[in-house]
């Protein structure tokens, strides 16, 4: 939508996910079924509801909930069907009391200038939405007109009511604002303060901030308990953590949200190999905040499978400061460089921490050799001739 609408470049929005265009969009092999795609949707389908009753007994969020062709529908038919409805009640008080009876002008009628159907489906219509032309209107002729009058006005308010109310409602839905957050592709497994992360990069597109602002993660995989139960969706709570601590977040510039994989983590036996094999895991991220400028709580959501996890690289920095103010370059949101990573699971980690050495020890080499190879190319070299001799 906002590529389309040219505010972000296509190359780098594509829902509220950010992508590398140049990766190929297709697998060779098949993948396991998400619980939460990509852009947030739950990939799930209800069938055989047997309580369809239940949907009445909350009309305005099922009206809500319609598509839009459906609720243009029912909003259209419902001023019909009420103008209709009151067109055939204004016709009989006309017939009963003998105002469509040719040749009588002399009684005051009950409306005045309703001679058929159609005059008063007119007056049906003038009465409800208040045009008032001036050609038809109530005497006092009889109570009975007066009574349908009134009950015709409230009516006509609570449809008004109730089908203005649902269409700002659609049309102010919480998730129409998450389609400017968005999440990085690839979510990322590398080693901060000495211990593995799973980290993934999360921002928004707009100024407007969102309030108290929150994530959350769960591991959903499919597991079998010690009494030979399968259980196809075991959804599993994970700490997040961000640089200020905690879970909430101040989403001003693109963060990075990391999880700690220590003894209480699903993932402390995770190892390169499985991401390749472990078709059954999915990693579910949930921001969650209250919007600045209208105060409705959105949510957005994304997913992560195993394939979609790096192992052994670091997302690239995009905040640079320029000109006394901190520019974003959302070109480079989902970049990643590979950085030295143990190649084994956050168990063996600390099981032996001399993996770990070794690894800081082979990449503060790294640096100092380039130096060492830069310093000796821009040595200068010295020759002495004969003649300098002489």
């Amino acid at each position: 939508m906002l590529s389309r609408k040219g505010i972000i470049p296509e190359e780098y929005v594509l829902t509220r996910l950010v992508e590398d265009p140049a990766e190929p969009r297709y697998r060779a092999r098949e993948r396991r079924a998400r619980f939460v795609s990509k852009n947030g949707n739950c990939n799930v389908a209800h069938k055989n509801i047997r309580e369809q009753g239940r949907f009445l007994q909350d009309v305005f969020t099922t009206l809500v909930d319609l598509k839009w062709p459906h609720t243009l529908l029912i909003f259209t038919m419902s001023f019909l069907c009420s103008w209709l409805l009151f067109a055939m009640v204004w016709w009989l008080i006309a017939f009963a009391h003998g105002d469509l009876a040719p040749g009588e002008g002399t009684a005051v009628p009950c409306v005045t200038s309703i001679h058929s159907f159609s005059s008063a489906f007119l007056f049906s219509i003038e009465v409800q939405v208040t045009i008032g032309f001036g050609g038809r209107m109530v005497t006092e002729e009889c109570p009975l007109a007066i009574l349908i009058l009134i009950v015709q006005n409230i009516v006509g308010l609570m449809i008004n009511a109730i089908m203005l109310g649902c269409i700002f409602m659609k049309t102010a839905q919480a998730h129409r604002r998450a389609e400017t957050l968005i999440f990085s592709k690839h979510a990322v497994i590398a080693v901060r303060h000495g211990r593995l992360c799973f980290m993934l990069r999360v921002g928004d597109l707009r100024k407007s901030m969102i309030i108290s602002a929150t994530i959350h993660m769960q591991v959903v995989r499919k597991t079998t308990s010690p009494e030979g139960e399968v259980v196809p969706l075991h959804q599993v709570d994970i700490p997040m953590e961000n640089g200020v601590g905690g879970n909430s977040i101040f989403l001003v510039a693109p963060l990075i949200i990391y999880h700690v994989i220590d003894a209480n983590s699903p993932l402390y036996d995770l190892a390169p190999s499985d991401l390749h094999h472990h078709q059954d895991l999915e990693i579910i991220v949930i921001l969650e905040g209250v919007v600045e400028t209208t105060g409705i709580t959105t949510q957005a959501r994304t997913s992560y499978l195993a394939d979609e996890i790096l192992w052994g690289q670091r997302f690239v920095p995009i905040v640079a400061e320029e000109d006394g103010r901190y520019s974003v370059d959302y070109s480079k949101f989902g970049n990643t460089i590979k950085v030295p990573t143990p190649l084994c699971t956050a168990r063996q980690l600390d099981e032996d921490r001399s993996l770990l050495d070794a690894l800081t020890l082979a990449s503060a080499r790294g640096p100092l050799r380039k130096r060492s190879v830069a310093v000796a190319k821009a040595k200068p070299k010295f020759s002495i001739s004969p003649d300098s001799l002489s």
